[in-house]
């Protein structure tokens, strides 16, 4: 990547931007500055002083094509191709070319962001008493020049047409830039002497006001652009890589050559979120996702294809995301649309059924590409069992929180072979996953993965509603309101003097629907089990059965026993854990339930929820 840093006059950026010579590549977000924010501009302008620099890229470079689109407010020929890209300084530029040139109108916002057209003046008399009076002689008025007052009733300055501007003495900034135009007004104002000093001190110097640039030669990659951007885009939002490639694709020749358009990779999200609307819990997946799945398969398949002896590394990094063609997004986009509705059904089959409670939405990245190579292979049992044992091992390993996208394409690379039985492709997910019997004192709110994980399989166990004769599967899960909900309610839980740590845990915690919740209120379990019987027509027997299902001791809520109800059903959610991951897990818990070594916390940190709702929060 080479660069060059010349210097040029405002006048020539004027020029190019309202000619095209200057365009914006298509990822750029569109114009926000704010009224003030642009006569603050203007003001740093008459006085003389800098602006800061510009970033532009040059054109020509045949590998990245980025679609190009005018400044706003500026209107172009078809087919006006720029010779220079806009990267940073977009809302400068912008506010500059709408203020100084055509009828000066910048179609802005005011401080409360809403829409309004501004023009903007220089009061002369002001201006000509020093640069310290220049602030105060630069002006903002409505778009047809007529500044009002009493809700617009009382009209406070008229400056609609240049004889109201140069009765009242003030100078349109549209006019700053405007060589013949501009001698034609100074020389029409009343004021000669006036006009010329104002034309020898004010607008004279901004004629050789100059705005540095750092331009980018056209052998500047995808990912150096990204990279540039992101580092002197301070000032707005962060760019990401589906923006880069909306320019990229929609630039794309052969794709306008054979359909007759441009491709718009933002229409076609949209069409695939149309299709992810049948599955609630796919509306986690993002559009960088998206495209990470459609790299994974990419590179995968490169990788595959290669005979140098040095096949390309499977990649969802960003600076290879930007490697993407056109023809490799169209061949992948249908393929995975099916395998992300597919991986809704494999989480609904572990009752994983809402966004609230799937533990890593990012996992679904490379179990929707693994379902694509492995096909329809993917729901034969062995192989479907296999799925879920790393499926699991990573949510209760807790191994998709951070440094993701090296495991993903680890995971791309040997989960479909181990699947298939190749026992010596063991991922590493699956090879990495640890889980201590401890962790589970420790997890108290569905912030972490693992607390999301244990959830559902409570659920997977078949677990029932206590009061009310459903089981809790997806469509019963939201007819019933289930939340996950104490088993000892917090309030006696106090009462009795219980850890915190314990009462919190999940361990002391199960999915119930939002009336047998209220049910249990914050009595005791052997006066809430009572009442459950009475509510729901049951007999003791068939109720223990229910309570069962959750993995808990019904004996040991009878006789209000929490020591032993805890110990009993940390030891079944260990051997659910063990189940579900194929691994077992440390014992690091004494018997008396207190965790070795564990840092115990104030019970003050413990939000304790209300017990007449007791949801998790």
């Amino acid at each position: 990547m080479g660069f060059q840093t010349p210097l040029y006059e405002l006048a020539e950026y004027l020029k190019w931007t309202t000619s095209g010579h200057i365009q914006l590549p298509d990822f750029q977000r569109g114009y926000k500055w704010d009224d003030e924010r642009i006569r603050q501009l203007l003001v740093t302008i008459l006085r003389g002083h800098p602006l800061g620099v510009v970033m532009m890229l040059k054109t020509g470079n045949d590998q990245i094509r980025f679609k190009p689109r005018p400044v706003e407010g500026v209107v172009l020929p078809e087919e006006t191709e720029p010779e220079l890209l806009l990267l940073d300084g977009q809302q400068r530029l912008t506010s500059l070319t709408q203020a100084l040139t055509g009828d000066g109108v910048v179609h802005t916002k005011d401080s409360r962001g809403k829409l309004m057209d501004r023009r903007y003046y220089v009061r002369m008399d002001t201006a000509l008493l020093g640069e310290d009076r220049i602030e105060e002689s630069v002006i903002s008025v409505p778009g047809d020049g007529v500044l009002r007052s009493n809700f617009g009733k009382d009209v406070e300055l008229d400056l609609s047409t240049a004889d109201l501007e140069r009765k009242h003495g003030y100078f349109p900034v549209r006019l700053l830039f405007g060589g013949a135009d501009t001698v034609n007004w100074l020389f029409a104002c009343e004021d000669k002497e006036q006009a010329s000093t104002f034309h020898a001190k004010v607008i004279q110097p901004c004629s050789t006001y100059n705005i540095p640039a750092i331009e980018l030669d056209k052998t500047t990659s995808k990912a150096a652009v990204a990279t540039v951007f992101e580092k002197v885009n301070t000032g707005g939002l962060p760019l990401n890589v589906f923006e880069l490639l909306t320019a990229t694709f929609a630039g794309d020749k052969k794709y306008f050559d054979t359909h007759g358009t441009d491709f718009r990779l933002n229409d076609d999200w949209q069409a695939t979120q149309k299709g992810f609307a049948a599955h609630p819990v796919l509306s986690a997946v993002e559009n960088t996702d998206f495209l990470q799945a459609v790299s994974l398969l990419a590179s995968f398949k490169r990788a595959k294809e290669d005979t140098s002896g040095r096949p390309p590394a499977v990649s969802a990094r960003k600076e290879d995301l930007l490697k993407l063609s056109l023809d490799e997004y169209l061949e992948w986009v249908k393929p995975l649309r099916g395998a992300f509705a597919w991986s809704a059904t494999f989480l609904a089959d572990h009752h994983i059924f809402d966004v609230k409670f799937l533990p890593y939405p990012k996992q679904l990245v490379p179990l929707a590409a693994v379902k694509v190579i492995l096909g329809d292979a993917a729901d034969l049992h062995g192989v479907r069992a296999k799925l879920a044992q790393w499926f699991w091992c990573g949510i209760l390993g807790e191994l998709y929180g951070s440094a993701i996208e090296t495991r993903f394409a680890r995971d791309v690379e040997s989960v479909p072979d181990w699947a298939l039985g190749n026992e010596r492709a063991m991922p590493r997910t699956v090879a990495d996953c640890t889980f201590a019997a401890s962790r589970l004192l420790s997890l108290r709110t569905r912030n972490a993965a693992a607390y999301k994980g244990i959830y559902a399989l409570i659920l997977s166990q078949g677990a029932k509603d206590w009061m009310y004769d459903k089981s809790l599967d997806k469509v019963q899960y939201a007819e019933l309101a289930v939340d996950i909900h104490h088993i000892f309610p917090s309030k006696w839980c106090l009462d009795q003097g219980i850890d915190p740590m314990k009462r919190e845990s999940i361990v002391n915690k199960t999915p119930l629907s939002a009336k047998t919740n209220q049910a249990i209120g914050g009595a005791a379990p052997s006066a809430y089990l009572a009442k459950i019987e009475k509510k729901a027509g049951i007999g003791v027997a068939q109720l223990e059965a229910l309570v069962g299902s959750h993995l808990v001791d019904a004996s040991k809520l009878r006789s209000d026993d929490f020591e032993g109800f805890f110990a009993k059903r940390l030891e079944e959610l260990v051997r659910l854990i063990e189940v579900a991951t194929g691994k077992p897990v440390q014992k690091d818990i004494s018997d008396g339930g207190g965790a070795e070594g564990l840092q115990m916390f104030d019970p003050e940190d413990v939000a304790v929820i209300p017990d007449r709702d007791d949801t998790e929060a």
